[in-house]
């Protein structure tokens, strides 16, 4: 599916921490892992290749330190696109202007103009040691709101899980206010059959592993509870819907299971 992860960092512990992440699928795909260090001038570059050098040679990865043309974003999605088959795997903020703030104006923009999937995780302080264990993704979990928008990312769900030789879990969140009939008592089967149907589906077109779940509540609290502090998880899921996947981009769903998930979740423009 990919021959390459690509994780720019900044120096930062916070930007290393995504780095389980891609490790876990590394491992368990055989791509390469390289890794971008993205400077403004030309006279932090050397202190720059030394850390991403230093790093690299740790991960058994490839390192590179550029001095960016310009925008910062369009300098990751170019190295991005220099080699083909690969995926950026980023954290939302870091401590400098690559990742400055969650969901910042870099991570942003790769989202938004690149086009292309990207892995986006939430730093929370891990322990050095920590960031350099590869964690396993298991499960790939699917939320669906109803509508095209949010079932655009089926292909890339279903993909990203037999790449990865992970499960399929397909779920539904039914918001406090949304109301079934009143002869339609909660658990029903007339309340799962959306999210039955589209596994069954997946099932069958992508030949995929799926099973499906039917949460109540605020969506990304749901969806937080219903992971559990899952580690060998990852979201897919698209940036934006119909309520209660709001229309803005990285809108409130997305948003929230950043935060509220300690998983990585791969998302795109639908």
């Amino acid at each position: 599916m990919y021959d390459r992860i690509l994780v720019p960092v900044d120096g930062s512990a916070f930007s290393e921490e995504v780095l389980p992440h891609a490790l876990g699928i590394v491992q368990a795909t055989g791509a390469t892992l390289s890794l971008l260090r993205v400077v403004d001038r030309e006279e932090d570059q050397s202190e720059a290749a030394r850390y991403v050098g230093a790093l690299a040679a740790e991960l058994s990865a490839d390192g590179r330190a550029m001095v960016a043309r310009g925008d910062l974003a369009d300098t990751v999605l170019a190295e991005a696109r220099r080699v083909p088959g690969t995926l950026i795997a980023m954290t939302s903020h870091g401590h400098s202007g690559l990742m400055e703030a969650m969901m910042g104006s870099v991570a942003l923009r790769i989202v938004r103009t690149g086009g292309d999937p990207v892995i986006l995780y939430r730093p929370r302080g891990a322990a050095v040691e920590g960031r350099r264990q590869a964690t396993r993704v298991n499960t790939v979990v699917l939320p669906l709101d109803g509508t095209q928008v949010s079932e655009a990312m089926a292909s890339q769900a279903a993909g990203m899980a037999l790449w990865l030789g992970a499960d399929l879990v397909v779920v539904e969140v039914i918001a406090p206010d949304v109301k079934l009939a009143a002869d339609i008592p909660t658990g029903d089967v007339m309340e799962s059959s959306y999210v039955r149907t589209r596994a069954e589906e997946y099932a069958t077109r992508y030949g995929v592993r799926t099973s499906w779940e039917v949460l109540h509540g605020e969506p990304a609290e749901a969806i937080a509870r219903f992971l559990d502090e899952r580690r060998d998880v990852m979201l897919a899921m698209v940036t934006h819907g119909r309520r209660p996947l709001e229309t803005a981009i990285l809108g409130s769903v997305t948003a929230g299971c950043l935060h509220r998930c300690a998983v990585p979740i791969v998302t795109r423009l639908p």
